[in-house]
């Protein structure tokens, strides 16, 4: 049996779908985040502390209402794209990993609210995001997207080697953050 979601928890949730449409396009708000032609976006960050602060159930669904809307052409994705024609961008394997992630992360702090646990979370979340991303990533290049000469599993991987240490610092942040902010906010995730 499921339990009905509460008008404070659709809040919490609808709150963290509008912090991921933020992450995604920060570079527009903020433009020196571009860094050598990549946009350095909040995403996972976002993902994570969906996930942790909300735990996996609302955090899951925060996610998946932030990739509906933008498959059904709201422009939240980043570099403000959307619409059906995203599912098969090679990029869209990351939006749907921000689901696992949350869930994922979450499950994890649910367990423990310690910091370690957290921290735990955020990197294992951070690698579901990876693993899925980079691997539709490859598929997208190989069977329907136009490769780059030579593109091959390990050139994907390296690619992703550049926002890496953004994405890893990030992610410990989101653990320490989300400790912090639990222990002064009310949220309540276990109810969830």
């Amino acid at each position: 049996m499921t339990k009905k979601l509460t008008a404070l928890q659709m809040s919490y949730a609808a709150m963290f779908s509008a912090l991921m449409m933020i992450g995604a396009n920060i570079t527009s708000f903020v433009p020196f985040l571009v860094v050598g032609g990549v946009p350095i976006t909040l995403q996972t960050f976002f993902a994570i502390l969906s996930g942790i602060l909300l735990g996996s159930r609302l955090g899951a669904l925060s996610m998946t209402v932030y990739a509906l809307l933008g498959l059904v052409g709201a422009p939240v994705f980043a570099q403000f794209h959307g619409g059906l024609g995203t599912f098969v961008s090679p990029t869209f394997g990351f939006i749907l990993s921000f689901i696992f992630t949350a869930y994922a992360a979450g499950k994890i702090a649910e367990k423990s609210s310690k910091l370690s646990a957290y921290i735990f979370a955020s990197i294992i979340g951070m690698a579901i995001n990876y693993v899925i991303g980079t691997n539709w990533m490859y598929v997208a290049y190989k069977w329907w997207a136009e490769a780059p000469e030579g593109f091959t599993y390990q050139i994907a991987w390296a690619w992703m080697m550049v926002p890496l240490p953004k994405d890893f610092i990030l992610a410990i942040f989101a653990g320490w953050m989300a400790h912090r902010l639990e222990r002064t906010v009310n949220i309540q995730k276990r109810a969830a």
